[in-house]
């Protein structure tokens, strides 16, 4: 009967071959949509800055950043020039002579004292001052060139690029999350 149908018999195996190909290749197919929209979703879009934040940033191009620490969900940068990058989750920004921004702060006056001594030490000796207690030294060392910000769903990433390190400062709104790391 197959013979007669198909004229030879081996034409219905192809056939059985050529639907299972096609159902691989369709599955395949769907797999590798799939992977390209969820890397589409997860993959950082650039973000027009605001007046204000273009401002901040031409204030902060050729300065390098010493030391940093995050608190009430705020990332304060101390530059080289003895200025206090701010920077909130949602990417607002400011820019404030140190003595300015750690008088503003709502911490103790111990807290406060152990700052204001990180930052003075970090002015005097540089990135390689040891013996920080509040502050954190920046991953990597680098003179600000450039500064693009970047969202994707409810983070935002501050790439701060130099000419031969970059540092990420990656937010996340819903958990409160700040990180620093050299890219």
């Amino acid at each position: 009967m197959i013979k007669t149908l198909f004229g030879k018999k081996d034409l219905f195996g192809f056939l059985v071959a050529d639907f299972a190909r096609m159902t691989l290749n369709n599955h395949q197919f769907t797999c590798a949509l799939t992977a390209r929209l969820t890397s589409k979703m997860t993959e950082w879009s650039e973000k027009d800055t605001t007046t204000h934040q273009d401002h901040v940033i031409a204030h902060v191009l050729g300065a390098t950043m010493l030391g940093y620490f995050i608190h009430d969900e705020a990332w304060y940068a101390l530059l080289d020039i003895g200025f206090i990058w701010l920077v909130y989750l949602d990417g607002e920004m400011g820019l404030l002579p140190h003595p300015v921004a750690i008088g503003e702060l709502a911490v103790d006056e111990e807290k406060r004292s152990e700052i204001q001594a990180d930052i003075d030490l970090l002015l005097r000796q540089g990135p390689g001052a040891e013996g920080l207690k509040q502050l954190s030294h920046a991953p990597v060392e680098c003179l600000i060139e450039k500064v693009t910000f970047y969202t994707r769903g409810d983070g935002r990433r501050l790439l701060i690029s130099g000419e031969e390190n970059s540092l990420a400062v990656d937010t996340s709104m819903s958990s409160g999350e700040i990180k620093v790391t050299g890219v």
